[in-house]
């Protein structure tokens, strides 16, 4: 009897002079950005099922990596400025008519879709992160004289720009000049986070919108192989998502974060040298039916076979030839025949539907009958048993005629397929 499988494998300095009549631009085009994740199966982490970041880092995050990595944080710097429609007035009475950010910090929920399948996945984000470059007058001048610009600096907005005024989250980033600050603030939450100046300050501009942000992703094991896409889009402006006060007017009023998730899957299987051809034979051989007269109960064999696999799976098996939902062997003659019943079991890691552990799981022919199986974590070239057996009453009803001897034989071809 032959066995046989088939399986499928499917992160300087510059100084700028402007006048105020034309620093102001219309705020109607739209800014894209692209985060992308790759899941793949790792052997030397098996149990690290997770998908990798793999957008290229800009902004804060390229050149602060390190702390990024420690708080699970990626950024990306988008070239949307905010420049100032008016003065800000010396000791504004309300946030919004100064240097104010705020970010959407709570979490975002998308869809994600199987170009391929059509499989929807959830994914979650939140901006947790936000900065710029304050750009304005040298600073000295706007607060009449200071013995150094950090002192200027700290002059005119209350305190420094590395601080973060709540309920923003100091990084302990920031650089400054003759006439800008550099800064990033952590945003743990939604909420606007102010700078009042304290002197007046003609115009102001931010050069940049930096952010980081926090991506939560599916489980991969339950996701089909493919490239899934999906999209959110925030709002730019005032009372926007994106909210810089009354005062600081951006050149474009929506970003757009594109979502591409590439999962690449591994099903293999592989079954030793000879494990193609299968001998049924009862416990112990066949010496005590041909030595002592002593009927075998069934005949069966098993063959162990090495499976790797991250995603779902189903198993069935074809038959050369087959009775109600079995294969059949037939004699030589092919005028008998009994049906011969395929078992799996799989190793730990891979279960049921419901979740068990699958011991000596019966098959089905046909693909309308197959089992499903799934990964509770990557598993990697770990041993399974097909069970195969002729079951006790089909044996009785081969020995019906002692003294006619026929060899039995049959192919069947036992199918792993990653394609639910």
């Amino acid at each position: 009897m032959n066995v046989s499988r088939s399986f499928v494998s499917r992160a300087g300095h510059w100084w700028a002079v402007a006048l105020l009549a034309c620093a102001i631009a219309s705020p109607v085009e739209a800014q894209v950005a692209t985060i992308t994740a790759l899941f793949k199966p790792d052997s030397a982490h098996p149990h690290l099922n997770k998908f990798t970041n793999t957008t290229a880092p800009s902004g804060y995050c390229q050149s602060h990596a390190q702390q990024c990595e420690s708080d699970d944080l990626f950024s990306l710097q988008v070239p949307v400025q905010f420049h100032s429609r008016a003065p800000i007035l010396a000791n504004h009475p309300s946030q919004r008519q100064g240097a104010m950010l705020k970010a959407p910090a709570n979490w975002r929920d998308l869809t994600v879709i199987n170009e391929a399948t059509g499989d929807p996945q959830m994914v979650r984000i939140r901006i947790a992160g936000i900065g710029s470059r304050a750009v304005t007058d040298d600073v000295k001048e706007l607060v009449g004289g200071a013995e150094n610009y950090q002192i200027a600096h700290n002059r005119l907005w209350g305190s420094s720009w590395v601080y973060a005024p709540r309920p923003c989250d100091f990084t302990g980033s920031g650089f400054y000049s003759t006439n800008f600050y550099e800064f990033f603030w952590k945003t743990p939450m939604v909420g606007a986070c102010a700078k009042q100046a304290k002197y007046d300050v003609p115009w102001l501009r931010f050069d940049y919108l930096d952010f980081a942000y926090e991506l939560e992703t599916p489980n991969p094991l339950n996701m089909s192989s493919g490239h899934y896409t999906g999209s959110l889009t925030y709002t730019i402006g005032p009372n926007g998502d994106f909210d810089f006060g009354d005062v600081l007017i951006p050149t474009d009023s929506v970003l757009t974060l594109n979502f591409n998730l590439d999962v690449q899957h591994t099903l293999k299987v592989d079954i030793p040298p000879g494990g193609e051809k299968v001998q049924l034979v009862p416990a112990g051989g066949w010496k005590s039916w041909l030595q002592a007269g002593r009927k075998p109960v069934r005949l069966f064999r098993d063959q162990t076979f090495h499976i790797s696999a991250s995603s779902r799976f189903k198993m069935y098996y074809e038959c050369q030839a087959w009775v109600t939902l079995d294969c059949t062997i037939k004699d030589a003659l092919g005028r008998r025949q009994v049906e011969l019943q395929v078992f799996v079991s799989l190793p730990n890691g891979l279960t049921d539907p419901s979740g068990q552990p699958v011991r000596h799981k019966r098959l089905k022919a046909g693909p309308e009958g197959a089992q499903i199986f799934q990964p509770g974590f990557y598993v990697d070239r770990a041993p399974g048993v097909l069970h195969f057996e002729v079951p006790k009453d089909e044996v009785e009803w081969m020995l019906q005629q002692p003294n006619v001897a026929s060899p039995y034989t049959g192919s069947v071809t036992v199918i792993w397929d990653s394609e639910i």
